[in-house]
């Protein structure tokens, strides 16, 4: 499992968590789309914002491997902002290849690359 050195380890002053530390024993946890819904917290929002920054500031409009970013917080943006490129993907290998769709992810969270909050 690649480790993304200098990759934050999750959002600040919360549980929110970008990394994991090692590969899950019983298995990989696989990449799924989780739909998100109008009336999510302000506090996941802000997560998904801020998880998506540091996407953008760490690998930009480069294809990346999965490694020990987190599962569950990629899930939040898998099939949207965040994009399968190996052909054919497998959502439950840490090699597995993402790429960041700037458009659609310039929609969701303009903060994250305009100099706002989280860039």
């Amino acid at each position: 499992m690649l480790k993304h050195r200098g990759f934050p380890g999750r959002l600040p002053g919360t549980d929110f968590q970008f990394v994991i530390r090692r590969p899950n024993p019983k298995g990989v946890t696989a990449i799924v789309r989780r739909e998100r819904y109008r009336d999510r917290r302000p506090p996941d929002k802000r997560a998904d914002a801020a998880f998506m920054g540091a996407l953008w500031r760490h690998f930009g409009t480069e294809p990346f491997e999965r490694g020990n970013l987190d599962a569950g917080r990629l899930s939040w943006l898998f099939g949207r902002e965040v994009l399968p490129y190996d052909d054919p993907f497998d959502p439950e290998s840490y090699e597995s290849l993402l790429i960041i769709d700037e458009t659609a992810a310039r929609a969701a969270f303009p903060d994250a690359f305009d100099g706002g909050e989280w860039a």
